[in-house]
């Protein structure tokens, strides 16, 4: 087995409509040594999309230097499934689960990759760091320094972890930079609590998450939705399984089940959204058996532990007591979630505008997998004469847009009016059209009291770009 480190730089937040920038990722044996050279690529902007603003302040990549620096995305998806996703690797991050994964998934997609398969072909296996770290600080925070932000609050960012310990982390927000800080702090945890860490790099595969779940007994669970005051950790136990099988709801004991277990559906649905800054806290979170998360025996919360986490193993089996006795109360609690997330309906027409960030709409059916791998195969001389009749009309959808962002210099003349007039509508329509939102954001920017002469020429070289692929269309 061997863990391939990475780091994703993005033209913005969201992983349907941004890009990859800039991908950077180091391979170790399980020591943590590494193996062989660091990967570090630019990924080439399209000229179908803006970036947002405020992310390239934060990492300082412009789309210009990734079209004289970069690989096409079609390139890079190569690269990730045969070099990055080979046998036996554990593709670890830091949050990479709610965020970078999502990232390549949707790369893929657009590039005629299975999203998925990277995961998980080959014995592979994903892991984030992040609740690693939080767990280690809620239970075994011995040995390490443990950050605070300016506001006074406990962090776990990478760039502060790194800072408070002195470990290289020269360039925050530096795909590279940051693959070496992951590193380190690895490094660190393995060497300071070794236990914890080899404990939940063991358990990261939903087929050992999810036995230890559905057992039913009280957990350990740190996450990111629980409260900083208690290092993001309490004691909690399912109350009811999805009926899909892919996760579970867990109750926080902290709370006492009974000012809930007597609300109606609707009672129940309309607490658990409010995310209102005084909203009250609701104590129950989803559990997704297959997004590694950090849960572990009862037993490991010692004393100490149990001191400072305010947990007192008394009043958590009291109110298990009387979860147990709330019969439907976990029906209710899946019913008031699908009220919340019903189901999404996959579009009855495919539009080329939204198709790019439908991915999870369905999984695409192995006759349709195989035409994936003509295409992925095909020349750039040999896509214009394709013909392809695929089950799947997000794929039909998705053709001609590969072709344009990967192969522009194949595109015949009709094909490059079509792919002009797609652009078009994509970036200018509508009454706060794309361009329109960009441009209202360096406006806003532009006025920050903060802004030095960097960020300033940053802004005036993303308004120059923005010129360059709107000028044309």
């Amino acid at each position: 087995m061997t863990l391939y480190f990475f780091d994703v730089e993005t033209s913005g937040f969201n992983p349907r409509t941004d890009r990859i920038m800039q991908f950077a990722g180091q391979r170790t044996d399980m020591a943590l040594n590494p193996i062989g050279k660091p990967d570090n690529v630019l990924i080439k902007m399209t000229p179908d999309v803006l970036p947002e603003p405020g992310a390239i302040l934060v990492h300082g990549i412009l789309p210009q230097k990734t079209l004289t620096e970069g690989v096409t995305e079609a390139e890079f998806a190569k690269y990730l499934t045969s070099q990055v996703s080979i046998k036996d690797t554990i593709i670890v991050g830091y949050n990479n689960i709610r965020f970078d994964n999502d990232f390549v998934r949707f790369t893929l997609w657009r590039n005629f990759h299975d999203a998925y398969e990277w995961t998980w072909k080959n014995n592979c296996s994903v892991w984030d760091l992040l609740d690693v770290v939080r767990m280690t600080r809620a239970l075994r925070p011995d040995g390490i320094n443990w950050p605070y932000a300016p506001d006074g609050k406990p962090t776990n960012s990478l760039e502060y972890i790194s800072a408070v310990n002195k470990l290289d982390h020269v360039d925050a927000h530096d795909a590279m930079s940051d693959v070496r800080a992951s590193i380190a702090v690895a490094r660190m945890l393995k060497e300071k609590q070794p236990k914890i860490f080899e404990f939940l790099l063991n358990i990261r595969s939903k087929h050992k998450v999810a036995p230890l779940v559905t057992k039913g007994d009280p957990l350990i669970y740190t996450s990111g939705r629980y409260p900083s005051e208690y290092n993001k950790t309490t004691i909690a136990v399912m109350v009811a399984e999805k009926p899909d099988k892919t996760g579970c709801l867990m109750y926080d004991l902290r709370v006492d089940p009974d000012e809930l277990r007597d609300l109606t559906v609707e009672e129940l649905a309309k607490r658990w959204a409010d995310r209102s800054d005084d909203a009250a806290y609701f104590p129950i979170k989803l559990l997704q058996y297959n997004r590694c998360p950090a849960i572990a025996p009862l037993s490991v919360l010692d004393p100490s532990s149990a001191k400072r986490l305010q947990l007192n193993k008394m009043v958590a089996g009291n109110h298990l007591e009387k979860l147990q006795k709330a019969r439907g109360f976990g029906e209710k609690l899946l019913q008031a979630l699908d009220k919340m997330w019903p189901p999404r309906q996959p579009d009855l027409v495919i539009d080329e505008q939204k198709v790019d960030g439908q991915l999870y709409d369905s999984f695409v059916k192995d006759q349709d997998k195989a035409k994936m791998s003509v295409v992925r195969a095909a020349k750039p001389s040999e896509l214009a004469k394709l013909s392809l009749e695929f089950q799947d009309g997000r794929l039909k959808a998705l053709l001609p847009l590969y072709k344009a962002r990967n192969f522009p210099e194949a595109l015949s003349e009709p094909e490059r009016q079509i792919w002009q007039k797609f652009r078009r509508q994509k970036l200018l329509s509508g009454k706060a059209s794309l361009l329109d939102r960009f441009s209202a954001q360096l406006e806003e920017l532009s006025k920050t009291p903060e802004l030095n002469r960097e960020r300033t020429h940053l802004l005036e070289d993303l308004k120059e770009y923005a010129g360059s692929v709107t000028r044309v269309i």
